[in-house]
Order: C-alpha cells, then structure tokens, then sequence
C-alpha cells in the first residue's frame, strides 16, 4: 500500500507555447485571440504572456503524474485545435529557431508593460518558453529543506530538458540557449540555501522593503518555495517538444522531492553544495545536454551527465512505486536513446540545413505522446 504521506505530492505543469504562422513558420503574434478562445474551454488553465506569440497553460492540481499527463495532453490538443482554427499552429521549443525578438508585439497588459518599463531591453528580449513544475508540500519548513537539496539535482534534469540550440537563425553551440537569454534577468538561476523558512521569508521582506521588487513573484530562480501556494516551484527547464518528456521530468521533480522528504523522516541529510559549484553543473548541462559531464562533487571528479542521472534514478528507486511514477520515470532511457529536443533539432538541421524544416518537426511532435 501506497505510503499516505506522499500523498501531499501533487503536482501542477506550466508550460510556454510558440504561435507560429503555419505559412512562414515564423512566431506570430495572436492578439491574445487563442487565450480568448481557450478561456472558454479551459477558463483559467489558459493565460497571455508578455509577448503575444506567447500562449501559457496550467494543469490543475493533480494527484499523480498520470492525471498530470491526461490533463498536459488535454491542454495541448485544445490550444492546438483553437490555434488552427484561427489560422496559427502552436510548438513547443525553449527558443523559436530564428524569430527577431525585435519584430514580436508586447502584450499592453499593464503588468508586463510595468516590467518592460523596469527591465527594458533583458524585458523586452526575452522571447523564450519554459516549463515549470510545482510540487506540492503541506508545510513550507520541509518545502525550504527539500529546496536546499534539490538543487544539487537541478543541472542533471535541466540537461534532459534542453530544447533551444537556436537563437535568432544562429545556432548558438549551446543545447539550451534560453537559460543564457534569461540570465539577463535580475534574481535568476540557482538560488541560495536558506537556513529556515523564516530566513527565507525575512530575505523576501528586506527586498520588497528596500523597493528591489513589489511582490516575491519576481523572484525567478530556477527553484523556488512558492510565494503564494504551498509548493516547491521547478522552473529551470526548457518546454519540451512532447508530453511524454515533460511529464518524465515532472516525475522526477516529485520523486526527488519525496525521496528528500522520506531522508529527512529518517533523520538522514544530503550534502548542502554552494551555490557556485551547483552553477558550473548548470553552465555544462546547458551546454552540451545529456552528452557532457557534470561534477560529482563528492568525487571530486568529472562524470557523464547519463551516468549521474542514471545515479539519481537509483537514488529516488524506492518512493517512485508509491508515486505509481515509475513508468513515466522509466522513459528517461528513451530522452537518452532519441536525445534531447535539442538534439532532435540539430540532426534535422544536419540532415536539411533548413531551419524551417527544423521548426516543422517542432510542430509536428507537439501532440507526439
């Protein structure tokens, strides 16, 4: 029988969708019509972006990874058919191949022309698209210790996320170029490690105080304990090009968090790593992906990043039957036997030199299970 206390995990998806022009298969913007649209089939699960080729959809609370992936497909399939039936296609890639951020129209929404008129250029240039998991916790003390942790793991699952080699008809030499776009934002990337929630929520209030943000929402490190729910928020990941690898890495975040979460029932603690030796991880995953080598920071020593994450998938063996995770998580070898989005993207562009040709396999695999 299940263990009852993982029953707190559940989960939320949040992904980024490319509007493309099914022509050109350039971005275009939609003047919100796909949101307006979806609003009426899926209410608030459907959200505008800052720029309007942006279309963003939210899974409810969901209590297994399972629902998570019917609802995920159910979101994908919908925003797909109201997207053609205006004229659009939709994609899901961490950058578009070779849009001009330039040319792309902003939403006049005022909160995101309030972030234009602070962030500028780092606002205005920020045309990439993401995933985020949010796992549930039913009490923020443990979700700031299970935090701590999961960061050390965040460079291995971000590696098998990456799906953005492409940046303006460039390819950039990187297998996720929008973590290097987004960087230009202030409080981003690996956050700190907090010592209590208190420290946490005292670190919040001295920014909000001294005028450095108007709510913790703009705080937009790669994970987060959430300002608002009662979660830890994974938001390091490239969207990926299919359901099935999403809701793979989601099974991972939950897992991750579970296992830490069962450690810490047994009084057991993992290494804390500073924050600067957790970034070279990141760097090298954005880089080369799944084909590089992270540090084994016990070992001191370069390992493939395949051998670590098949490590992690040792390490959180034990909770993912109790999840009813463990054929999601299982598709891991399947990222590592097809690669990456990212690198399905530049063998299409090996084999045709064509970009376009590059953004038609994104938007065919979108309703790929």
């Amino acid at each position: 029988m299940a263990k009852q206390y993982l029953q707190q995990f559940t989960i939320g998806v949040e992904e980024e969708y490319m509007v493309l022009d099914p022509s050109s298969r350039e971005l275009k913007s939609h003047q919100q019509a796909i949101v307006n649209e979806g609003e009426k089939k899926f209410k608030d699960r459907i959200k505008a972006e800052m720029h309007q080729a942006v279309v963003e959809v939210g899974t409810s609370i969901c209590k297994n990874v399972d629902e998570a992936f019917n609802e995920v497909l159910e979101l994908r399939t919908g925003v797909a058919d109201i997207a053609q039936s205006l004229g659009y296609s939709i994609g899901a890639s961490g950058t578009h191949p070779f849009s001009l951020w330039e040319t792309q129209l902003v939403s006049d929404q005022s909160r995101y022309q309030e972030l234009l008129n602070e962030l500028q250029q780092a606002a205005r240039s920020n045309l990439i698209f993401g995933l985020h998991v949010h796992v549930g916790m039913e009490d923020r003390k443990m979700a700031i210790h299970i935090a701590n942790t999961a960061r050390y793991f965040l460079p291995h699952i971000y590696a098998l996320s990456t799906n953005s080699p492409f940046w303006e008809s460039r390819n950039t030499g990187y297998k996720s170029y929008r973590s290097k776009v987004f960087d230009k934002f202030p409080r981003t990337g690996i956050p700190d490690y907090f010592e209590s929630i208190e420290a946490y929520e005292n670190f919040v209030q001295l920014l909000i105080k001294t005028n450095c943000i108007d709510n913790a929402k703009k705080i937009w490190w790669d994970l987060r304990v959430h300002p608002v729910y009662n979660t830890i928020e994974f938001r390091i990941c490239d969207v990926p090009m299919t359901t099935q690898e999403t809701i793979t890495i989601t099974a991972l975040f939950q897992a991750l968090c579970a296992k830490i979460y069962t450690l810490r029932r047994q009084n057991i603690n993992f290494i804390n790593y500073q924050r600067a030796l957790i970034n070279e991880n990141k760097w090298r995953a954005s880089r080369y992906g799944i084909d590089g080598m992270l540090i084994d920071f016990g070992k001191e020593k370069e390992v493939p990043v395949k051998d670590l994450i098949n490590e992690l998938l040792e390490f959180i063996d034990d909770v993912v039957d109790d999840l009813g995770s463990r054929h999601h998580v299982e598709k891991v070898q399947d990222i590592f036997k097809l690669g990456t989005g990212a690198d399905q993207q530049l063998a299409i562009f090996k084999e045709t030199g064509s970009l376009i040709e590059v953004v038609k396999t994104i938007e065919e695999r979108f309703l790929a299970v």
